[in-house]
């Protein structure tokens, strides 16, 4: 959904200019947060950009000699990677510098990082499986690992948390995990999965969101639903998943595949729904599975260029990774001086950074030209591959362009213009991607 609509903010006369004279005040209300967050039912990123989660679970714990799939699963077209990880009960203990050196291939390679405490999954009906307070003692001790990387991190507390049954106490210990990492100092987005081995058999997760939520002083915390058996009707899906976008409460579906041995999702509905509706899908997964779960795999023992029928689909098929998913805006927008080899006289504007996404508007900011003569303009452009288009002009060191269309990907530079009309060289690109008008 890229365009190229440009704002119609176009001034070209002084009189224009002096109306703009005096910079905008930002709102305080609309100080950029940090990391990823959750607004208005759906995530973003600091700086408002809405952030469409698409991509692949991957094992690499299980199989870290195979690491170099990261690069292959963002060549696929992911935009994220969910990473499961084990604890010591059902799985083996990762340690630290080894989600450490996760976190780091994810950034390496552009990728928003979701790192899963695995071994909860089916407490109650699995033996080995820690409860959601035993994962939360995990991520307090990976607390040093994961601080400062609320950007392209985050959190999923517990994976498939109970197995199925309607009296499992989830809500409170979810509720409970939740207060915990906070007060802990985790700023970080929340994902939480569904109990019923992650599909919310009994619909406990759909029934008490708004607790949850209301556990959670940031209101940062996203719901995970696993799709599949119980989700074979496009009926189902679609039932499911408009519970949550109609009370405004953020999901991903954070698994689901082609088939299952416990019966076959409905992957097309899956899809459909999730690109109509504009929300995350994770399929399951790169490759790993065991002999009777081959079928999971997505590409034949991590040959990236050997796919099988199921990763044919969910990469390449109606409505699959290559359809629209979007990088996120932190791996493209970072925040650099202007080196004084390109521009010698230091005149180009920099520190060029977008805050306060709307549906409708998006507000861009930069640094003055230092030593510069008064009556410097700045001239902010909206750029489409080599193409240009000027957008507005102003003397304050930020803008905020109105007028725009909702899901769309925007991409703005600024030139800065002296009092005798000498233009300096384009600054550094800045993308901001709206989120859906309501």
């Amino acid at each position: 959904m890229r365009s190229v609509l440009v704002v119609a903010l176009l001034l070209t006369g002084m009189l224009g200019l002096v109306a703009l004279r005096m910079p905008v005040e930002a709102d305080p209300q609309e100080k950029p947060g940090t990391g990823i967050q959750v607004r208005d039912g759906r995530l973003v990123e600091a700086n408002g950009s809405d952030l469409v989660l698409r991509g692949v679970n991957y094992d690499v714990i299980w199989y870290p000699d195979k690491s170099d799939s990261f690069a292959a699963i963002k060549a696929a077209g992911a935009n994220a990677v969910r990473v499961p990880l084990g604890f010591g009960y059902q799985f083996r203990e990762a340690m630290p510098d080894e989600v450490a050196n996760v976190v780091e291939d994810c950034r390496q390679n552009r990728l928003i990082c979701i790192l899963d405490a695995q071994d909860t999954a089916g407490f109650g009906e699995e033996k080995k499986a820690a409860t959601i307070d035993q994962a939360v003692k995990f991520w307090l001790s990976m607390r040093d690992v994961l601080v400062g990387q609320e950007d392209h991190i985050i959190i999923n507390v517990a994976g498939e948390p109970f197995g199925n049954g309607p009296t499992w106490p989830w809500v409170e210990q979810t509720a409970g995990a939740i207060r915990e990492l906070r007060a802990a100092g985790f700023k970080h987005a929340l994902m939480v999965d569904a109990p019923g081995w992650g599909q919310d058999e009994s619909f406990i997760m759909r029934d008490n969101a708004e607790k949850v939520v209301a556990a959670d002083p940031t209101g940062n915390t996203v719901f995970d639903i696993h799709m599949y058996g119980r989700f074979g009707t496009a009926a189902k899906v679609n039932s499911y998943l408009s519970s949550f976008v109609t009370r405004r409460l953020p999901i991903v579906i954070g698994e689901f595949a082609l088939e299952h041995e416990f019966g076959d999702p409905d992957a097309d509905a899956i899809m459909a729904y999730a690109q109509a509706r504009e929300l995350g899908y994770l399929g399951w997964s790169w490759s790993g599975n065991d002999g009777r779960n081959r079928n999971l795999d997505m590409v034949n023992n991590f040959d990236a260029n050997s796919r099988t029928a199921w990763g044919r689909r969910f990469i390449n098929g109606p409505n699959g990774l290559t359809t629209d998913t979007r990088e996120a805006t932190i791996f493209r927008n970072a925040v650099r001086p202007v080196s004084l080899t390109t521009d010698p006289k230091n005149r180009t504007p920099q520190q060029l950074s977008v805050a306060n996404v709307t549906a409708n508007s998006v507000r861009l900011t930069w640094q003055r030209r230092p030593g510069g003569l008064g009556g410097t303009t700045y001239q902010v452009v909206a750029v489409n591959g080599t193409a240009e288009t000027r957008v507005v002009s102003t003397y304050g060191p930020d803008v905020t362009l109105t007028g725009l269309k909702g899901s769309t990907e925007y991409t703005y530079a600024v030139y800065a213009r002296d009092l005798f009309g000498k233009r300096s060289s384009r600054s550094t690109l800045v993308t901001a991607i709206t989120p859906p008008a309501r």
